[in-house]
């Protein structure tokens, strides 16, 4: 994974989340039952083009790099001209989104449900898109993309919040995510954390393993005493973390100086310090899994060019496009047979793209709702206000 790859998925989940990467505040409109939008139910005749809200990365048009455009071809393929408009957070894509003025977004699962609830996306009518057929099943009609069995948009790729250590310091190896949670800590200082309130999530999951009596079920659907336990949790880390980072170079940096032995990394951020060859460190999914991305495309509740939206779907999903994508942004693609596609067989191997058995271990981002996502009606959850809320008393 070189440095370009590595800077355009920073450019997505470092900045967004922050930032798993996709970082947001906020969560008005989700609670209830969504507005009832129809989803498109049939196709027209392209209206010439589309307009596309993206993380970067995931609309390149070879202006980036000549060697990368898939936005050209789909364009002469439709007829469709591709306006991109490329979002560093969650929040600005929905923003953006409520402007009426674009068609389709590649929302992550702390935007997503904000895009439904709010009626800003309609469900998406599956049988318009063809290349849906073939997404890994494991990554449909999931929490973050549909509600109550309906589609509110299409797979695109995802990835595991992995823990990376350095081998010489931290020994023995770490097997549980006891190693960043740890009150007495060896390593205090040296500890590095996500740099968002998602990050509530972690030690939420980290709780539901270790702590069972406080009944957490899924580690977005946080009631009062659960929500009190995880940010008590933070706080207590705090003591030992040394940085908090959403930009993938301080993290890199902070690992190969010696600054950080011990924390949360991305699998593509682990390659780039193995190849860098500076320190050596070892990334794992810890015993209690972990939390993660997927992202889904989502086409608006009012969308200018429904059938160019729809056709920009199933071109982004389809086996070529999705893995060039996924390769370029450093991710696993959503599509099955990307992998099928030349060259693709390291890179699905590498990030466990078609193992269902370790995507069943991540807990992807999902944004927190006052309905309590795991189902619970006798009480309310703290929604994503009070995650942000906390976040900010958290790191002080």
């Amino acid at each position: 994974m070189n440095r370009r790859k590595l800077a355009i998925l920073v450019t997505c989940l470092g900045l967004a989340l922050a930032s798993a990467g996709c970082g947001s505040s906020g969560t008005s409109g989700t609670s209830g039952a969504p507005p009832k939008i129809a989803a498109l139910d049939k196709l027209g005749k392209p209206e010439g083009s589309v307009n596309v809200i993206a993380w970067a990365g995931y609309a390149e048009d070879g202006s980036n790099d000549p060697k990368v455009d898939w936005v050209h071809p789909f364009t002469k393929a439709t007829g469709c001209k591709v306006n991109v408009k490329v979002a560093g957070t969650s929040d600005e894509m929905v923003t953006l989104m409520k402007t009426n003025q674009y068609d389709v977004v590649s929302a992550s699962g702390d935007a997503s449900l904000r895009l439904v609830y709010s009626g800003t996306v309609a469900p998406v009518n599956t049988a318009l898109v063809p290349n849906y057929a073939t997404i890994f099943p494991f990554l449909k009609n999931r929490a973050w993309n549909s509600v109550g069995g309906t589609a509110y948009g299409v797979p695109h790729g995802w990835g595991a919040n992995l823990l990376q250590y350095n081998t010489d310091v931290v020994k023995p190896a770490p097997t549980s995510w006891s190693s960043v949670f740890a009150a007495n800590s060896p390593y205090k200082g040296k500890v590095t954390a996500y740099d968002s309130p998602i990050y509530i999530a972690d030690a939420a999951l980290y709780l539901m393993n270790t702590n069972k009596s406080l009944g957490i079920k899924n580690p977005y659907a946080l009631d009062d005493k659960q929500f009190a336990a995880a940010v008590a949790l933070l706080k207590q880390q705090k003591a030992n973390v040394g940085e908090y980072w959403s930009d993938y170079t301080k993290s890199v940096q902070s690992f190969e100086s010696g600054g950080s032995v011990l924390g949360t990394t991305w699998q593509v951020i682990n390659n780039l310090i193995t190849s860098d060859k500076k320190v050596k460190v070892n990334a794992i999914l810890p015993a209690e899994g972990s939390t993660g991305w997927s992202d889904t495309w989502m086409v608006a509740a009012k969308a200018p060019h429904p059938t160019c939206a729809y056709k920009w779907l199933d071109w982004i999903v389809s086996p070529s496009v999705n893995a060039q994508v996924a390769t370029y942004f450093g991710e696993a693609p959503a599509q099955s047979k990307a992998c099928a596609e030349a060259g693709m067989a390291a890179e699905c191997a590498t990030f466990h793209a078609a193992d269902k058995p370790y995507s069943d271990k991540i807990w992807y981002w999902t944004t927190p709702t006052v309905a309590c996502l795991d189902g619970r009606t006798d009480t309310k959850c703290a929604d994503y206000t009070k995650w942000t809320q906390a976040w900010t008393d958290i790191k002080g």
